[in-house]
């Protein structure tokens, strides 16, 4: 139950704040170009809470919080009394349409970049791209990676974390091409170029780990076999195991780590186990029998008993856990770069789709949305910040697609204007209005079906 209000308000916050920065852009501009602004709507539906400020523009929070607009005077369709075209959008020179139609998805990349500057001027942490295991039959084995190898770059780009080697794999979406990995090994200054072949990358695999679907498992220190959080009504606490619990040995088999007690949980449902416990200064001996249960993925019967590492023991070497924290200025020039390698990787991932590179089961909608919401939530400000800063450079870069209905499609149609001299006919862009609308709804069609499948 807790887990879905945090999904749910994870996901309302999201949106709130994103729709609030773009229909806000929108709205500024307006505003500094002389436009009445008749509504401000934060949501569709029926108004949850209004008022007005000293301009009359009611302020509306509606029902439906899955999207927004800014409702202005002289829309097109509206009938203007002479004495207020002065204040009438339609009225102004299309310069300043250009303007006020272009400022939310900007505002939204602004957005993004703004949110960035604060992580890497509070500190963002990652942890350093250094090679765990080298999964056998995979181009990472055939192109000799080996444990404990630190990548460095890919294909000239530095990589500090394993982020920036994601972003760099999945850049690749749908390509066939050589990339360049330069490693460094553990202990050595000396570094190696490693060349892996790419056939059709990731295609039909989009939704796979590109870094395991290479060959790669990064490194993770031994989890020691101590129980963390544990379910209530799961077997663990029915059979007496308790947090902090050490599992020293199941039917006298000593463990070391988490991985092997797990190992053994899992394909055993059913089956009683005699558990050796440390617990403080006593050794006990529990019977455990893990519940059946079905693995989400493979829907095959597994055991389980509802019982969490304690994360708190797990500790990397020295030097793996990378701080990325800059000053004020710096911090400007590095939230641009980052804004602007994922702004590149969101239009070249449509440009994919467009061609037929990259599979349109990709395209998600509000469920999937909600869901890494409430995840990112989960994992804390840090995650939950970039998970909110590459969801409004997304917003910005849909939106400033020429596709009518869209910011962008406005845009599209102020451009033409500029070029002849008038704007396009009415009757023009209603017919491009129906197909934009026809299109937009085509998509969030296939994007709720595949959240649905998803599920």
């Amino acid at each position: 139950m807790y887990s879905l209000l945090q999904t749910v308000l994870a996901f309302v916050v999201t949106l709130g704040v994103l729709i609030f920065v773009h229909e806000y852009g929108h709205f500024w501009v307006a505003r500094r170009c002389g436009v009445k602004v008749l509504r401000f709507s934060i949501g569709f539906g029926q108004p949850l809470v209004s008022w007005k400020d000293k301009h009359d523009t009611e302020f509306v929070i509606a029902a439906l919080p899955l999207g927004g607009y800014v409702k202005m005077l002289g829309e097109p369709g509206a009938d203007i009394p002479e004495h207020q075209k002065s204040q009438s959008f339609a009225h102004k020179s299309v310069f300043q349409r250009f303007a006020i139609v272009s400022a939310g998805p900007l505002v939204n990349l602004a957005f993004a970049v703004f949110l960035y500057w604060l992580l890497f001027l509070s500190g963002v942490s990652s942890v350093a791209p250094i090679v765990g295991t080298v999964l056998p039959n995979t181009p990472a084995q055939q192109a000799g990676f080996q444990r404990m190898e630190e990548i460095v770059a890919v294909d000239g780009q530095a990589t500090e974390t394993w982020d920036d080697v994601l972003l760099e794999l999945v850049a690749r979406l749908g390509e066939s091409t050589d990339v360049s990995f330069i490693v460094q090994a553990q202990d050595s200054d000396a570094r190696v170029e490693r060349v892996v072949r790419l056939d059709r990358w990731m295609e039909g695999q989009e939704k796979e780990n590109p870094i395991k679907l290479l060959g790669l498992e990064p490194f993770y220190p031994t989890i020691p076999p101590v129980l963390g959080e544990i379910e209530p009504g799961m077997a663990a606490e029915r059979q007496g195991l308790k947090t902090g619990d050490r599992i020293l040995a199941v039917n006298e088999v000593e463990l070391v780590s988490w991985e092997e007690w797990v190992s053994l949980i899992r394909p055993n449902p059913g089956v009683t186990m005699a558990v050796k416990v440390q617990r403080g200064a006593d050794t006990l001996t529990i019977n455990v029998t893990p519940d059946t249960d079905q693995d989400e993925k493979t829907g095959a019967t597994i055991g389980r008993i509802g019982a969490r590492p304690d994360a708190s023991l797990v500790k990397y070497p020295d030097g793996m856990i990378r701080e990325l924290k800059y000053g004020p200025l710096d911090s400007v020039g590095k939230a641009f770069d980052y804004a602007w390698s994922r702004i590149e990787l969101t239009i070249s991932a449509i440009g994919k789709m467009v061609v037929g590179k990259i599979s349109l089961d990709n395209i998600s909608g509000p469920i999937t949305i909600a869901k890494v919401a409430g995840d990112s939530a989960s994992y804390g400000l840090e995650s939950f910040l970039t998970f909110v800063a590459y969801l409004s450079i997304s917003l910005g870069v849909l939106n400033l697609l020429p596709v009518p209905v869209l910011d962008g499609g406005h845009l599209m149609y102020y451009l033409v204007e500029m070029v002849k001299g008038s704007p396009v006919s009415e009757k023009a862009q209603a017919v491009g209005n129906s197909l934009g609308l026809g299109l937009l709804m085509m998509f969030m069609g296939l994007a709720f079906y595949n959240d649905l499948m998803g599920l």
